[in-house]
């Protein structure tokens, strides 16, 4: 690749410019006790070109939504980061010296407590995912010029979502995001696989459908000249591999193993720094920002859902298939609604959606990390995107649901097929530990519908909350039981039996409801009143009304779930009557199921309507 030809001020400006991010981030991290310089080092000039050169944005405006996006995957180089945005005038230097106090936003790793980080980084691996979801949305529902620029590390390569990430992004053909890796060769505790060996990296990147592009990582014209081309490449991503030093410009440390995560002390932090500002030019760095191109944001109205297709006492249906009808109404009200599915769009029933829209419909394969990783992109950039997959399939993205929990990103998840209840399929297809997944992320809303109309409010509700939620749909058919005008809340659940002899309540949802209603009729016969709950909203969980049932049932409580006996509905029940005298008997899966009909497995693990009747017997002879 031919060195260009160009402004040997710019090039003089944007090197005294990587010097002083050097010089910040080792100020800072010193300052702090704790942090990356060596990594920070490392990736100077790298921000440096992005920063000053190559990037359009506002940097009085981090939120512009037509500024271009850097996402710093490598989240463990904030110093570098919150260094460059101090020297386009956002931040003053001497906030800088505020990392990782109490006080600071300025975070160990950034969250989008800030206003230029879209989504929280430093779980590695996660930041080429989210930039795919942005570039999706630039570039098929936007049609914007906005460019997406990520920066990874080369230890972060060996995580498998990167791939996912890579080949996806080469799938869809996304010519407007761009990948930077600083290829330091140094990771935390040893050097990494294949350390400098840039050809091997070329080839990996190549063979996954990206331009790939092998650079002096510290050479700014070379650094010029790649970007350049990657923004001149159409049809395909481009990957720029920077071959750089961990710690470059400090003496101590530089491409030297052992320097991971330490802040140089005093001493030699003043040694690197003075021997840094004998590099500088000798006057203050001056540059002009390039200002993205301007556009009226939409205004948007969304509409309201019509009335749930279903008759009470006379439809059944799937609570998978109740959502997917209700995702394609719901696009028909509000454009930002985005769907991705992980190739089970004809289980979870998100093809509803995509034969409605399909230009807002978008297959992320067998790839859950991606997918969710993705939908955070998308939600960071003003969509309303909902995934769905296999319950038990989500749990393979777990840290990726925990990174955004942490963002706050407003994402909606689906997980089908969950319990024993969806029978033959065995374990491996069950979910029983998604709701002690979700329920653990305190931003996340949990909603767990019982019928087609309650699922129906579930999406309506879903999407017009702020934050990330998680809806739970069950595979087999269950009867309507809810009138189209119920109304249906986040934090409130449905009492669907009482009386005000009732001697115990009975908590449930989803499959549940059904067996405890069941027992109900069962134990009328009997004379034996309960009240039956259905617990809509797992979290936030309906203390008022758990409570006052309690009180009104003696204080006993059995509560009912198709899900492993930790971390679920029964524990949403405990908790929420901590301060409560009640007795509570918990009704789950206790074993690894196996595969058999739906109704056996729920009477083989005592989930269903005899099991209940049972436990209310034995629980008012206790």
């Amino acid at each position: 690749m031919a060195v260009q030809t160009r402004d040997r001020n710019l090039v003089v400006t944007l090197q005294d410019l990587a010097t002083r991010l050097r010089i910040h981030s080792i100020r800072a991290t010193t300052a702090a006790g704790s942090g990356h310089p060596t990594s920070c080092a490392s990736a100077a000039e790298i921000v440096s070109a992005l920063f000053f050169s190559v990037m359009r944005y506002d940097p009085k405006n981090p939120k512009n939504p037509n500024n271009d996006v850097f996402i710093l995957s490598k989240g463990h180089a904030a110093p570098v980061l919150y260094a460059a945005w101090a020297e386009a005038g956002f931040l003053s230097p001497d906030e800088l010296l505020t990392l990782r106090r109490i006080d600071s936003d300025l975070e160990g790793h950034p969250t989008p407590r800030l206003p230029f980080v879209d989504v929280a980084t430093g779980s590695l691996g996660q930041g080429l995912s989210a930039g795919v979801g942005m570039a999706i949305g630039a570039k098929y529902l936007d049609h914007s010029t906005q460019r997406i620029y990520v920066l990874l590390g080369d230890g972060e390569a060996a995580e498998g979502a990167v791939w996912e990430a890579a080949e996806v992004a080469a799938y869809y053909k996304l010519d407007n995001l761009c990948a930077t890796v600083d290829v330091n060769r140094l990771g935390q505790s040893q050097p990494t696989m294949i350390q400098h060996d840039l050809e091997t990296y070329r080839a990996r990147w190549s063979a996954f459908g990206w331009h790939a592009l092998v650079v002096d990582g510290h050479d700014l014209d070379a650094l010029l000249d790649a970007y350049e081309e990657a923004a001149a490449t159409a049809g395909r991503p481009t990957v720029i591999l920077a071959r750089t030093l961990k710690g470059k410009g400090i003496p101590a440390a530089e491409n030297k193993d052992g320097y991971h995560g330490k802040a140089l002390p005093a001493k030699e932090a003043e040694e690197a720094i003075r021997e840094l500002e004998g590099r500088l030019n000798g006057r203050q760095p001056a540059w002009t920002p390039r200002l993205p191109e301007s556009a009226p944001a939409p205004v948007i109205t969304p509409g309201r859902l019509p009335s749930p297709p279903y008759i009470a006492g006379k439809d059944q249906v799937a609570t998978r298939e109740a959502f997917g009808k209700a995702l394609a109404a719901l696009g028909r009200t509000d454009p930002r609604v985005v769907v991705l599915d992980g190739d089970v769009k004809n289980s979870t029933f998100t093809e509803e959606f995509e034969k409605a829209f399909p230009n807002r419909f978008y297959q992320m394969f067998i790839a859950e990390q991606n997918m969710i990783g993705a939908a955070m992109g998308l939600a960071a950039r003003g969509k309303i995107p909902f995934a769905a997959s296999f319950a038990c399939f989500l749990s393979r993205a777990a840290d990726f649901i925990r990174m955004a929990a942490i963002s706050n990103s407003n994402f909606k998840l689906c997980g089908s097929h969950v319990g024993v209840s969806i029978g033959e399929d065995g374990p491996s297809q069950m979910g029983l530990e998604d709701l002690a997944m979700f329920c653990a992320e305190p931003n996340f809303t949990v909603l767990y519908p019982s019928d087609g109309v309650s699922t129906w409010r579930a999406v309506e509700l879903a999407a017009g909350i702020q934050g990330p939620v998680y809806i739970r749909t069950t595979r087999p058919k269950t009867p309507v039981i809810y009138g189209p005008d119920e109304t249906f809340q986040i934090g409130r659940c449905k009492v669907v039996r009482s009386s005000p002899d009732d001697r115990i309540t009975i908590v449930a949802g989803g499959v549940t409801l059904f067996e405890a209603l069941k027992a109900y009729d069962e134990l009328r016969k009997h004379g034996i009143p309960v009240r039956v709950i259905d617990l809509f909203s797992i979290q936030p969980v309906d203390r008022e009304t758990l409570a006052r049932a309690a009180r009104d049932t003696g204080g006993r409580l059995i509560t009912v779930e198709d899900h492993y006996l930790h971390g679920g509905l029964g524990d949403a029940v405990l908790s929420a009557l901590a301060q409560e005298r009640v007795a509570v008997w918990k009704m789950a899966v206790r074993e690894i199921p196996r595969s058999g009909s739906p109704e056996d497995l729920m009477d083989c693990y005592g989930i269903s309507a005899r099991h209940i009747v049972a436990q209310v017997h034995a629980a008012l002879a206790g």
